[in-house]
């Protein structure tokens, strides 16, 4: 019945599990350990010939409602929550590849996952080569015989480039490689990308899922095989495992995921539009824009714009941090995807530790700006935007 379920059904009742005392909200199991009636059932525990929980690092009932939740959404047969976004993609790319592997990567990458991809997992053996992921033909390129995963984020962050999701999937069935796909900037209600051929889906649950600025989390999701032959004991062993009041805290923020989302987007538009209209602003690149590079990818495999806004304002860094030092109820804050409108300079946050070669590459400049729209009242914000850049 609950896979019958549309979206805004399965974030309020999907995977829910209930003690005997029927709480009518889902219960925080805050507990390290479990116990057992007898030694026997202990034992037959930790052989797997009975279900049940061992210990919080390997899983709660909590934790195990919010994973089942997000399968319901994303269509995913299994998954794992994780302490963090980046815990989860550190998990997904380091669990598959060993010494002598190859990985694949759109260059266009959280300053964060860069660092696994180019700079951890060479330390252990394993060669990256980072591309233009905008063209297929540069992926194509890159495999080597050695090649085990490709990774992107479709919206990038911050400049909000598509990749096809479909056609790097493509090229990596033919080559028996896996495909991560970031997802955050799309949402689960926005792009699916398990059903445009991604074999692995990360979130930074910290974002839109909970999206109340409160607490940090992150979920890897796919096949229940991919999982048991890779994920599943890289998960027990290393320990990067979710608290259970943070996936009780994301349970409770993927209730309202829709409404938010909605709002926010609608805002995006509205702002995006208009900053397309200011004098002072060179460019805007929203997905939901008939102007985006990429219109023509997002009109096949994303079914909403975005809740992010990226801009360059003709002034560098001094009018990018004018701006933002005059906004009134826009705040500044690395984060996104929060109730709270937020707004960012890319090349002094978030993307500082890359090269200006490298800033370059992505299309960030000293006037470049990213903006996370909230659920405030959306003329409030465009009036809030139109004052400070009247001060420009």
């Amino acid at each position: 019945m609950s896979k019958n379920w549309r979206p805004a059904t399965k974030l309020v009742h999907g995977g829910t599990l209930r003690s005997p005392y029927g709480e009518t909200s889902e219960a925080i199991f805050l507990t390290q350990g479990f116990v057992y009636e007898t030694s026997e059932a202990a034992e037959a525990r930790f052989k797997g010939e009975n279900d049940g929980y061992i210990y919080a690092r390997y899983g709660s009932p909590t934790n195990d409602m919010f994973e089942k939740r997000m399968c319901l959404l994303e269509g995913a047969e299994d998954s794992r929550a994780m302490a963090s976004g980046m815990a989860a993609v550190a998990a997904a790319v380091l669990c598959q590849v060993k010494a002598g592997d190859h990985i694949v990567a759109a260059r266009a990458l959280f300053g964060s996952c860069r660092y696994v991809v180019e700079t951890l997992a060479p330390r252990y053996g394993v060669e990256c080569t980072l591309v233009d992921g905008r063209d297929l033909k540069n992926w194509e390129d890159a495999i080597r015989p050695n090649t085990k995963v490709m990774f992107l984020e479709s919206p990038t962050n911050p400049t909000l480039e598509v990749i096809d999701i479909a056609g790097v999937a493509k090229l990596a069935d033919q080559i028996g490689a896996k495909l991560i796909v970031d997802n955050v900037f799309a949402t689960p209600l926005f792009q699916k990308p398990l059903e445009l051929g991604a074999h692995v889906v990360v979130y930074s649950a910290t974002k839109h899922i909970d999206g109340q600025g409160r607490c940090l989390g992150g979920v890897v999701l796919s096949s229940k095989e991919w999982i048991n032959e890779n994920l599943h004991d890289y998960f027990r062993h290393t320990g990067p495992a979710m608290s259970p009041f943070n996936a009780w805290t994301l349970l409770k923020g993927m209730e309202t995921l829709p409404l938010r989302v909605k709002q926010q987007t609608q805002t995006a538009a509205a702002v995006a539009d208009f900053l397309a209209e200011q004098s002072p602003v060179a460019r805007v690149i929203y997905p939901g824009r008939k102007d985006h590079p990429q219109a023509d990818i997002i009109a096949k495999q994303m079914t909403g714009g975005s809740t992010l806004v990226c801009f360059e304002l003709k002034g560098g860094k001094e009018a990018a941090f004018k701006l933002q030092n005059a906004l009134e109820i826009i705040k500044i804050s690395n984060n996104l995807g929060d109730a709270k409108s937020l707004i960012t300079h890319p090349a002094t946050t978030t993307h500082k530790n890359l090269t200006d070669e490298a800033r370059a590459e992505l299309g960030i400049s000293g006037g470049t700006v990213r903006l996370s729209c909230g659920i405030e009242d959306t003329q409030d914000l465009l009036d809030d935007l139109a004052a400070a850049i009247k001060g420009l």
